[in-house]
């Protein structure tokens, strides 16, 4: 049987790949002034990098950089998006290829947005020590400092799973005492996650009766995959593109091999645990009995458990050692997260009021009232899905971990977008997703300098100005854009609309 000729749409590459390989080329260029090199990296004593990191001009040369191409790759996006909405892109693979294009020139440039993969390899070379990760920090290990380790990390336990100790341990061993080798060999494993989520689109969107080519625009080609999940290198990139995968082969009839991907991503970030139920729902079929539900419910729990205690024998760390350390991130207090926010607020005013300083414990409080709120939630969403595909109850788990959970990073938001694009979005849904997308893409640039632990100084606030104007010129700049966001009489949404595509939509609903 012959094989499918890749090809895209006349022109794609000039009007849709060109732009955003240039932004993404910008954004390469300026992580040499502001992304993340370890101490001990060879690199640093180039005179070019020793210029762009620690004078200046260079700084400044190298911020301008980042924020002119996040402004240039998010118009970019968005001029994707109004021809993809309007059906002006008839094939996948102009999306998928332009995509390739705007990430090529990240490949080459440091982690950027985040040094998280720097633990990741310090993890790694904990295991290879001798260290559980569950038990101590990586500042057990020598040198640990100098191979870029954020210090907040320092004296953590790793919050993830067994599966994702197994790939850190793997990573330091072939790269031995490089740290920087390390984070580009993590970079490829989150463009492996990539590619597992560019694979299952377009079988979820079709079976929801989306167009692919929409779903695929907002799901995987935003610009926080290219920062985060690229550029940052983060591991849930893997976890989210499992999570895809998971879905995909549930939703082929494969149930038992749907529920061992979802519990490997599940041994990435134990976040992805909301999967399990959704899956056996899936399985019992719509409007099964409740014992019936149950059943399900409990094969997929021995199968998760059953995988967790061999990837947790090879790690060597115990069945559950992992369980003790999820609330390992929930010890920073992000203004991101909402429960945060609101009780740091509230702990403000209290000390204000001279009641002292009370804000750890107004914190503790409303995470509490959160987590009580995200249970409800959860149940909710399980045991009366109204309709409701399990794709979608996983999508909305995802949005309601992410609201009511403790901690909120940018990249968070990547766990729900790609499902909820292949379930559908409206008019109004569109447009909220798009502004959440720009207004987290400028919260990473504004946090893109090596002083962003000193956010709140007149500079970095000034940069964030800066970066919020130059990328609202981007996404205003011309008529089009400015339907996308603002809204007018030719808006399209992301829904089923012939009768073939509602009733491949129906055929998803749980009850």
């Amino acid at each position: 049987m012959p094989s499918r000729r890749i090809t895209a749409d006349p022109g794609w590459f000039g009007l849709y790949a060109l732009p955003g390989f240039l932004g993404s080329s910008f954004i390469a260029v300026g992580a040499l002034g502001v992304g993340w090199f370890p101490l001990s990296a060879d690199i640093l004593q180039w005179k070019i990098i020793d210029f762009v990191q620690t004078e200046t001009i260079g700084l400044a040369l190298t911020r301008s950089f980042v924020v002119v191409g996040a402004a240039l790759l998010l118009q970019a996006w968005l001029v994707v998006g109004i021809d993809a909405l309007h059906g002006k892109i008839l094939r996948i693979e102009t999306i998928y290829l332009s995509l390739v294009a705007w990430l090529l020139p990240l490949l080459a440039a440091p982690p950027l947005f985040s040094r998280d993969v720097y633990s990741y390899f310090m993890q790694g070379r904990m295991q290879l020590a001798g260290y559980n990760p569950y038990e101590s920090g990586v500042s057990v290990i020598p040198g640990w400092f100098q191979s870029g380790v954020d210090p907040l990390w320092g004296d953590a336990p790793t919050p993830y799973g067994p599966v994702f100790l197994l790939v850190e341990k793997g990573v330091a061993a072939i790269s031995q005492d490089s740290s920087l080798h390390a984070s580009y060999l993590f970079r490829l494993i989150s463009i492996i996650g990539v590619v597992f989520i560019c694979l299952s689109i377009p079988y979820l969107a079709k079976a929801h009766g989306v167009n692919p080519i929409s779903a695929a625009w907002i799901g995987v080609m935003n610009p926080l995959v290219l920062m985060h999940f690229v550029a940052g290198s983060h591991n849930d990139a893997l976890m989210v593109g499992l999570v895809c995968l998971a879905m995909m082969i549930a939703l082929r009839g494969h149930f038992v091999v749907g529920v061992i991907f979802a519990t490997m991503a599940l041994g990435i970030k134990p976040v992805a645990i909301v999967l399990l139920p959704f899956l056996a729902l899936m399985a019992a079929g719509s409007g099964a009995s409740f014992k019936r539900r149950a059943k399900y419910g409990a094969i997929a729990g021995l199968i998760a458990i059953s995988t967790l205690f061999i990837t947790s024998a090879l790690v060597g760390t115990g069945p559950f050692g992992w369980i003790g350390s999820l609330s390992t991130p929930g010890t920073v207090k992000s203004w991101l997260s909402p429960t945060t926010a609101i009780g740091m607020l509230f702990g403000g005013v209290l000390r204000l009021l001279g009641f002292g300083n009370l804000i750890d414990t107004s914190v503790g409080i409303t995470r509490l009232i959160g987590t009580i709120l995200l249970a409800i939630v959860l149940v909710m969403l399980i045991l009366r899905p109204a309709g409701r595909s399990a794709t979608r109850g996983v999508a909305l788990s995802f949005v309601a971990l992410v609201v009511l959970g403790p901690v909120v990073q940018p990249w968070y938001l990547l766990w729900s977008i790609p499902l909820l694009a292949v379930t559908g979005l409206s008019h109004n849904q569109i447009r909220i997703m798009v502004l959440a997308i720009a207004a987290f893409t400028i919260h990473g640039i504004a946090n893109s300098s090596a002083t962003a632990d000193t956010f709140l100084e007149l500079s970095d606030g000034i940069a964030m100005v800066l970066a919020g104007l130059t990328l609202g010129l981007a996404m205003l700049a011309s008529t089009t854009e400015r339907s996308l966001i603002l809204g007018d009489n030719t808006e399209q949404d992301m829904l089923p609309t012939t009768p073939t595509e509602i009733e491949s939509a129906r055929d998803r609903e749980l009850v």
